[in-house]
């Protein structure tokens, strides 16, 4: 049964994660870049393990209970994605987009750190997807069970985000085409405005009240 529990963590952990996000959409971003990606792909990591923890181990609760805490998560995300596909896509408008290098998209340790950890816990849906649905599932199981199965859905996220960070990083020469990068900049703004409207349907269904 702890087998049983592992695998289940790990095929959920992974269809959670897998489907194309703003964690995933950035992390692809600075994969091409070759920036700084181990970093980013180890802050989503450690991110994810953390929420995942809080949601099978009774922090799922608090959050859903709480009103105020709905909002600020809510609106904060909501904002945050807004500004950043706008970025996205006033780059594909400008198009100046040159050949990428690693020496040309360098950018700070302290910008990917911060970058990366708005786009993770300012995005509501981390959230559901770990706190709400996870842990909700895990909750179900005890003892052994449960900490397999936690075990199970941090392994999806370990094998996950390094993937998607090697991958993009040796496929970079490729991916780092003005062209390509183009298309990846209009893919994620697009994504980046879905995730909002989708996350402002989810708050009016569950009557969260606007921003005064």
């Amino acid at each position: 049964m702890v087998t049983s529990a592992l695998l289940q963590g790990l095929i959920l952990g992974a269809g959670m994660i897998i489907p194309i996000g703003a964690q995933n959409s950035y992390l692809l971003s600075q994969g091409i870049k070759r920036n700084h990606h181990i970093l980013a792909a180890t802050i989503c990591m450690f991110c994810d393990v953390i929420l995942i923890g809080l949601g099978i181990f009774g922090g799922g609760k608090l959050i859903a209970s709480s009103e105020w805490l709905m909002l600020i998560i809510g609106w904060g995300g909501i904002s945050f994605l807004i500004v950043y596909a706008v970025i996205s896509l006033r780059n594909v408008w400008r198009n100046q987009y040159q050949v990428t290098t690693h020496e040309a998209a360098a950018n700070s340790r302290k910008h990917i750190i911060g970058t990366t950890l708005a786009v993770t816990l300012l995005n509501p849906h981390v959230y559901l997807d770990t706190v709400m649905i996870l842990g909700s599932v895990g909750g179900m199981f005890e003892g052994n069970e449960r900490w397999a199965f936690a075990i199970g859905t941090v392994l999806a996220s370990v094998l996950w985000f390094y993937s998607l960070a090697f991958g993009a990083a040796k496929l970079a020469p490729w991916l780092g085409k003005p062209q390509i990068q183009r298309v990846v900049d209009a893919l994620v703004g697009a994504i980046m405005l879905f995730i909002a409207y989708s996350v402002f349907n989810t708050l009016l269904y569950h009557g969260v009240p606007l921003p005064h």
